[in-house]
């Protein structure tokens, strides 16, 4: 029997496992082996919203945060945004995101969940969270922050990407934010040939800290890219 993309997209979650080498101050968090919770809503997530084998194309961020995915195991997708708008309750956590809040203003305005993500699958290349330590404990790193972060960990992100899209997406656009994010996916995708167009739009974490005034006309840009697609 074919499995659904919701089913192999649990499958990937399940088994994803990071063994390779980190630069010193550098660490990686998995969210489905810290709390058991987290397999359960991302398994109802994927169920509810990709139940089925439609192609979709590929939003691509950067990699998790530990408010966001980090905890839910759905990207883009704080606790708040999982219940109040996806219907899907998560009892042993509590997150505020500032991301997913811009991402999901999106999704409404898009038409809402069952909509959007019937037509968009969003991940990262790196898709567990890294930390970085500090003398105040740990903050969140993105994968580009270190040259030999991003050197350590790129073999596993081009295996990532390989299989995101081997889900069934449509590669003949994908969309990157972050204009950084992007850079270094141009470099992947050199290589690669993964995808045919690289469309790139400012990343939600930015919009929301640095241009919250301008926030409506960031999410037209975000909606007009997309109802292209």
């Amino acid at each position: 029997m074919k499995k659904t993309i919701g089913e192999k997209v649990v499958a990937f979650n399940k088994k994803l496992n990071y063994s390779g080498e980190l630069p010193e101050g550098f660490d990686v968090l998995n969210p489905f082996f810290d709390n058991p919770e987290t397999l359960t809503v991302m398994a109802d997530f994927y169920q509810k919203f990709y139940n089925d084998d439609l192609q979709r194309k590929f939003i691509i961020g950067i990699n998790p945060s530990r408010h966001g995915a980090g905890v839910t195991g759905v990207p883009f997708t704080d606790t708040k945004r999982l219940e109040a708008v996806c219907g899907i309750e998560m009892k042993s956590a509590h997150t505020h995101e500032i991301s997913s809040l811009f991402l999901y203003d999106v999704i409404q305005q898009f038409g809402g969940p069952e909509r959007f993500y019937k037509e968009f699958y969003i991940n990262s290349p790196f898709p567990l969270a890294i930390t970085q330590r500090n003398l105040r404990g740990a903050i969140n790193a993105n994968y580009y922050d270190d040259k030999k972060l991003f050197e350590a960990v790129k073999p596993f992100m081009i295996q990532s990407l390989k299989d995101h899209i081997s889900l069934g997406l449509d590669t003949s656009e994908v969309f990157i934010l972050g204009k950084k994010n992007a850079t270094f996916i141009d470099k992947i995708n050199r290589q690669e040939h993964f995808f045919d167009k690289m469309t790139v739009l400012e990343h939600p974490r930015y919009i929301q800290q640095y241009k919250s005034k301008e926030k409506q006309l960031y999410i037209d840009k975000y909606l007009i890219a997309l109802n292209k697609a």
